[in-house]
């Protein structure tokens, strides 16, 4: 919950069915011991105390205040606690702390921070993160592991919050430093929000980057993976992102070298595992450059890939590439949902991964073969000087997309025929087209550049989806985003070292001191002037979104059959829409939010 100055974490009654009183010890099948309740990341549940009768009478009963974890107050709050034996446990306050509450009553038990200096307030990842991982050898080692800002990796004793002297160094695994290469521990561009995955006694660790919208080579490092022995912290694996010369994968960079200079291609989201078939599944980023792959020529595994991977070796087992070649910053950005489905007259050992671009990708998560033909279908080029061009995409013939995913007549704003009017005009200043309609150049004196829908943001993002294994329904929140896509040249070497870079036309790229000298970036995107004519980067309509809503829609996934369920705008139209003057009079349905 967020309030103006304070984070909270909440807890809520249904009446009498969870009274105050009521003891901190809980029967295991109400426990919550991972991110999303289960290795398979399904976040399902069999409960039935609060359900559809009763959940308008929930009531608040206990709150904690999270602002004096940390040097300042947190503006987002993005953990899911888990609840272990009656204690929860969560991450909280800007210093990433981690806190044991008493689930019935709030009351803190014990809490854990590390003060890291100048590296955790360099990291590129900060805040509280998503959570932490438990761990239980079943005879009374309980443990809590987390990732601080600054990229190291912590083991506490569950029950009193200390360090567990045998895991690393102290309780510490130094993550900067248990790599295949070198980087600085109080700089390297390296850090995690997601959790840790635990699975058996491996604990599987990723890592992120700062986006890079305007990238460079300088300082870059790789986002690996690692698998890590949950007892002592000695590593037991380690997963190439971007595989070196004489691995699987390395000859799907075209340029010799390309593969060697790259970065990022972290694995930054949640993670999933199968403990019966021993496999991980790593969703993975772009390499360098989000809007630009001009030094990544080539599908440039394992981009934008979901790898499968051995739980104890880390050796690959299969991958599936989303999107060739990405130039849209569609990282992969949740976890795969795991789930035993119905398919062709048997059940089917299947995974469903949602995307930014609004599509489910559904595969068997023995093989990575789709469960449904994923046709390769060809794709538009852009124009960007020294761009490498994927001639196909990867398009599922199901589940049809949730999202919108095309820009034109008929998905921009028309609650009023001069509304209509202005999106059409605003659009006619870009070159749109569908969902892999490419990054361009542009100019103030021609096409500002490009426009493409979801954004970079989603569609779906790192919240992700959730599965009913008694219907075979996933259920995913979207947004309908619009971004302009726009590559300009860099004149200054200073700036970065490619030639070109995201920004916008007519634009100076230039240091942006606003990111505290780490990273760089174009001024901010212009909102329309008072005379109403749309200015270069303004994606909206008289302060209104430029697309249709829903703005925010939840949407339910058969996967029986492949087909959409049902799907509802998901949150209140809000206010600004409501009393906008250019709407005044006009009835305009439920739009939602994002």
């Amino acid at each position: 919950m967020l309030s103006r100055r304070n984070l909270l974490l909440t807890s809520v009654a249904a009446g009498a069915l969870f009274p105050l009183g009521a003891r901190a010890q809980a029967a295991p099948d109400t426990e919550w011991r991972h991110y999303a309740n289960d290795l398979a990341n399904t976040r399902y549940v069999p409960f039935d105390q609060i359900n559809a009768a009763n959940f308008s009478r929930l009531e608040v009963a206990w709150r904690f205040k999270t602002e004096n974890l940390g040097p300042r107050p947190e503006y987002q709050y993005e953990c899911t606690p888990l609840m272990v034996g009656g204690w929860i446990y969560a991450t909280a306050g800007s210093r990433r702390a981690v806190a044991c509450l008493n689930a019935a009553t709030g009351e803190l038990k014990w809490v854990y921070s590390l003060d890291e200096g100048q590296r955790g307030r360099n990291a590129p990842r900060q805040l509280s993160g998503r959570g932490c991982a438990y761990w239980s050898d079943g005879k009374g080692d309980d443990r809590i592991l987390y990732v601080t800002p600054g990229y190291q990796m912590v083991a506490l004793d569950a029950h009193t919050g200390q360090p567990v002297k045998a895991f690393g160094e102290n309780g510490i695994v130094d993550l900067k430093r248990n790599d295949d290469q070198d980087m600085d521990l109080v700089t390297a561009d390296i850090g995690l929000h997601a959790t840790p995955l635990v699975a058996s006694n491996t604990v599987v660790v990723g890592a992120a980057h700062l986006a890079g919208n305007v990238p460079s080579h300088r300082a870059n490092v790789k986002g690996y993976v690692r698998g890590f022995d949950v007892r002592t912290g000695q590593r037991k694996w380690i997963f190439h992102t971007i595989p070196r010369k004489g691995e699987f994968g390395y000859d799907s960079w075209v340029h010799p070298g390309e593969a060697e200079q790259a970065g990022n291609t972290g694995c930054w989201s949640q993670l999933s595992a199968d403990l019966e078939l021993g496999l991980v599944y790593l969703p993975i980023e772009l390499p360098t450059g989000d809007f630009v792959g001009i030094y990544r020529a080539g599908a440039a595994l394992y981009g934008e890939a979901l790898v499968a991977v051995d739980i104890e070796t880390g050796q690959r087992r299969w991958h599936y590439q989303t999107v060739h070649h990405g130039l849209w910053d569609r990282d992969l950005p949740c976890a795969a949902i795991l789930c035993d489905i119905p398919h062709g007259g048997k059940t089917v050992k299947a995974l469903a991964l949602p995307s930014k671009q609004g599509f489910v990708y559904v595969l068997n998560r023995e093989t990575g073969a789709p469960i449904w033909p994923i046709p390769e279908k060809p794709a538009p080029r852009g124009n960007v000087p020294g761009e490498w061009y994927s001639p196909t995409q990867p398009i599922p013939s199901k589940p049809p997309p949730f999202e919108t995913q095309s820009i034109n007549a008929d998905t921009v704003i028309d609650f009023t025929p001069a509304l209509h009017a202005e999106a059409l005009e605003l659009i006619s200043h870009y070159s749109v087209g569908g969902v892999y309609h490419p990054p361009m150049t542009g100019s103030l004196d021609g096409k500002w550049g490009a426009l493409f829908t979801p954004a970079s943001q989603g569609g779906i993002n790192w919240p992700g989806g959730c599965y009913d294994p008694e219907t075979h329904k996933v259920f995913v929140f979207s947004q309908t985003t619009v971004q302009s896509d726009t590559i300009v040249p860099v004149t200054d070497p200073s700036v970065s070292d490619f030639a070109y870079v995201h920004g916008l036309p007519g634009a100076t790229i230039r240091r942006n001191a606003a990111m505290g000298g780490e990273g760089y970036g174009p001024p901010p995107a212009v909102m329309p002037g008072a005379d109403g004519k749309p200015r270069p980067g303004a994606v909206t309509v008289q302060g209104l979104p430029l697309m249709k809503p829903p703005y925010g829609r939840i949407t339910a996934i058969d996967l029986n059959k492949g087909d959409i369920a049902w799907q509802i705008a998901h949150g209140e139209t809000p206010d600004a829409i409501k009393n906008h003057p250019a709407l005044k009079g006009v009835k305009i349905p439920r739009t939602g939010r994002p």
